[in-house]
């Protein structure tokens, strides 16, 4: 048999094993953060931020129509979560974290599209956020959905006196941002199947609530 027929044979025999035994899909699911979830909240809370909120500040963000939980969730783990405050017109990001052991895979990125689509249906017309000005890979995620810089504030960061970047992302309530948010999605889903993960109900992402993701 020559090198190339042996090859090919061995090409055929890989393809009918995978029809046999498909590489198997990870199924991810986004969810609206509510009180039984808040345990794994602030366990992450604790990893991400070394105690950022308490469970009673968790709790009134639950409670509160102001505020916007969104996690996403492997089964029982917590991969991450993100919320907003809405003010106004203005949705301000205060959160986003993802679980070290979760990283650089893009779930970041989804996180923040589900918080901006929360917003646009809430009817905000912008999005602001601060970033400590050495998170690089913060801001460039922010970058990534045309957030820019609106100024600075100083020695924001209690524990280390660092400064914050304010950031801006305004027209919401346009057709373009819908569309860029469409766009986005599609990135994201391919860059997530291209690891195997898969997002449960995905139709979900554009009719977020605030009690549950697949309410009618």
């Amino acid at each position: 048999m020559s090198d190339q027929n042996f090859l090919i044979s061995i090409a055929l025999r890989y393809n009918q094993i995978r029809s046999v035994h498909p590489i198997p899909v990870n199924s991810i699911t986004l969810q609206t953060i509510d009180h039984p979830l808040l345990p794994n909240v602030l366990e992450l809370d604790q990893i991400c931020f070394n105690g950022l909120w308490t469970i009673e500040g968790y709790q009134r963000e639950v409670d509160s129509p102001n505020s916007e939980l969104i996690a996403l969730l492997s089964g029982d783990h917590l991969i991450g979560y993100g919320c907003f405050w809405a003010i106004v017109d203005e949705a301000h990001i205060t959160i986003l974290a993802i679980h070290p052991d979760d990283q650089h895979q893009g779930f970041g990125q989804l996180i923040l599209l589900a918080l901006l689509e929360r917003a646009r249906q809430r009817q905000m017309k912008h999005a602001t956020l601060e970033v400590r000005i050495s998170n690089e890979a913060a801001i460039s995620l922010y970058e990534k959905f045309q957030f820019k810089v609106a100024g600075q504030r100083k020695n924001y960061y209690t524990d280390t006196g660092e400064n914050a970047l304010i950031l801006w992302r305004g027209q919401l309530q346009t057709a373009e941002f819908e569309d860029s948010l469409k766009e986005k999605w599609q990135q994201i889903r391919d860059r997530l199947h291209q690891q195997q993960w898969t997002l449960s109900d995905p139709e979900a992402l554009l009719n977020l609530k605030k009690t549950s993701l697949t309410s009618p």
